[in-house]
């Protein structure tokens, strides 16, 4: 098998970008389109006697439906894709830091980029005594670094190294583009499933029953989307994308013990209080930020079945080969 390097992986991770921003709106139109037969099929076959099937009726209401759903996912997509870190930030609660607030943190993050040969990103932080971190933007010349102030109090200078260096890996694979479109999917799809709830619940006892069903329907499919079709699709972003950073961080710092040093403090000590209940971004930060009721909760449990981050233990021996082998 010959040796993949990184820039086979960019390129894969490029198609996989497509292959997401593809699959969204036809996984969408497709689960709607259901939700709208089902919708038919209670509906009945018409009123006064003009009997219509089913799939009829649902025809005629995609022709309605369907290019709106449409337009809004294509519509969301692209307003993710240049402002969706904005929002990824905003949740997490982190604030940018400069050379003047926190001048020896911006010094390592330069010096493991120009290292890596990559544009400086933004360095944020986030006030929080978990010991977390994540990177996320559209790509490297859009690229932002977050870390939690437990990881930076926590870490030896080679093991904070070791922790920048994967998420300036993350930057390079591109894999940051992937996340956040992921993320913004299914955001979009949870939070218009309870708007459309809520809408269906003020239409309560109103005339128009078939208005109110409708719009239970199409939440439905929402909430399918975003809770088991969308973890399915997680399955297009590679297993790999946690040892390959693990690896490419290791030769940036050419130093593998500073970032097994960084896992193993970080292992079991990783829940942010901002990101605890956030199963959708857990992902990307570099160990699960999820609180231990969450972790145990059956969503998390399935996503993990699909998860994109190998367990701890795994890395540090993968790490470890690495660091004999040098």
């Amino acid at each position: 098998m010959p040796n993949i390097t990184t820039y086979d992986f960019i390129d894969e991770n490029r198609r996989k970008t497509i292959l997401l921003m593809a699959l969204f709106p036809i996984t969408l139109v497709v689960l709607v389109y259901l939700a709208i037969i089902l919708f038919s099929l209670a509906a009945g076959g018409g009123q006064h006697g003009n009997y219509q099937s089913p799939l009829d009726i649902a025809n005629q209401t995609a022709m309605y439906v369907l290019p709106i759903v449409s337009a809004i996912a294509i519509l969301w997509i692209l307003i993710s894709y240049f402002f969706g870190q904005n929002f990824i930030i905003s949740t997490a609660g982190a604030v940018e830091i400069t050379r003047e607030t926190a001048p020896e943190i911006i010094k390592i993050v330069e010096d493991i980029a120009i290292t890596a040969g990559l544009p400086m990103p933004k360095v944020y932080a986030i006030n929080d005594d978990g010991m977390n971190a994540f990177a996320t933007g559209r790509d490297p010349e859009h690229s932002y670094v977050v870390l939690t102030k437990g990881l930076v109090n926590n870490l030896e200078k080679s093991e904070l190294e070791g922790v920048i260096a994967h998420e300036m890996a993350h930057i390079g694979n591109r894999d940051i583009r992937t996340m956040l479109i992921m993320i913004v999917c299914i955001s979009f799809a949870t939070i218009a499933a309870q708007i459309l709830l809520r809408l269906a619940w003020v239409r309560r006892g109103g005339k128009n029953n078939a208005a109110q069903l409708l719009l239970f329907a199409l939440a439905m499919a929402l909430y399918i989307y975003g809770y088991l079709v969308a973890p399915l699709l997680k399955l297009a972003v590679s297993r790999t994308r946690e040892f390959q950073a693990d690896a490419t961080a290791a030769l940036i710092t050419r130093n593998p013990q500073g970032l097994i040093g960084a896992l193993r403090k970080i292992s079991g000590k990783s829940t942010v209080e901002t990101l605890k209940d956030k199963e959708t971004m857990s992902a990307m930060c570099i160990e699960t930020p999820l609180s231990k009721e969450k972790q145990n909760s059956f969503f998390s449990k399935f996503s993990g079945l699909l998860s994109t981050h190998p367990p701890i233990e795994a890395r540090i021996k993968a790490l470890e080969v690495m660091d004999g082998n040098r």
